[in-house]
């Protein structure tokens, strides 16, 4: 049985960081930078200045994500922090206006991305990111947790848009269903003091 572990995406680790996102699907150009600038620049950025921001959002600290590695190797992402700091998500009006948190909170975090190489996809990881997010941002003094994953049950998702994480993963995970805020996706939140 394979070993799964989880570490915290410090500078350190930035070749595992890179090992994680270029496994398949859209990470590799992504580089988990969409949701952390405004429309404007993330259209004006290439790869390469996307890769020089993770690198020095990841140098200046704290992690903004964890890495999970199956028997030594890097294997996937998951980006999670405080929500201030994802100016996508306070800039999206739909989520904006599903949220009854107030946007400048800090002690509000959100989940907003998954990547999981796809030679180990199947194998529990996305539960296994999850968990390992939930605990390091109560460690981290969060309060609440919020993500917007997709509802698969509802047949009308992209298979590209599961980097968001499934319903079914943050139920699973003790999340609450809150409103549909656009077609298909949903907004879940969990209190972390229990």
């Amino acid at each position: 049985m394979a070993t799964i572990i989880t570490e915290p995406a410090t500078i350190t680790r930035w070749d595992d960081v890179q090992h994680s996102l270029t496994g398949g699907g859209d990470g590799a150009g992504c580089q988990c930078i969409w949701p952390i600038v405004r429309n404007k620049v993330w259209q004006s950025t290439t790869l390469e200045q996307r890769r020089d921001m993770l690198r020095d959002e990841i140098a200046a600290g704290p992690p903004p994500g964890l890495i999970a590695y199956i028997d030594g190797e890097a294997a996937g992402w998951i980006r999670v922090g405080p929500r201030t700091m994802q100016q996508r998500i306070l800039h999206t009006r739909a989520i904006a206006s599903a949220t009854t948190e107030p946007l400048d909170d800090e002690s509000v975090w959100a989940i907003t991305c998954f990547v999981v190489r796809r030679e180990h996809r199947g194998k529990g990881l996305t539960a296994q990111l999850l968990a390992s997010a939930l605990d390091y941002a109560r460690e981290s003094g969060a309060r609440l947790i919020e993500a917007y994953p997709v509802d698969t049950s509802t047949g009308s998702h992209r298979s590209n848009d599961l980097y968001h994480g499934t319903v079914s993963t943050f139920r699973a995970a003790g999340f609450q269903r809150g409103p549909d805020f656009a077609a298909g996706r949903v907004l879940m939140t969990r209190g972390l003091a229990d």
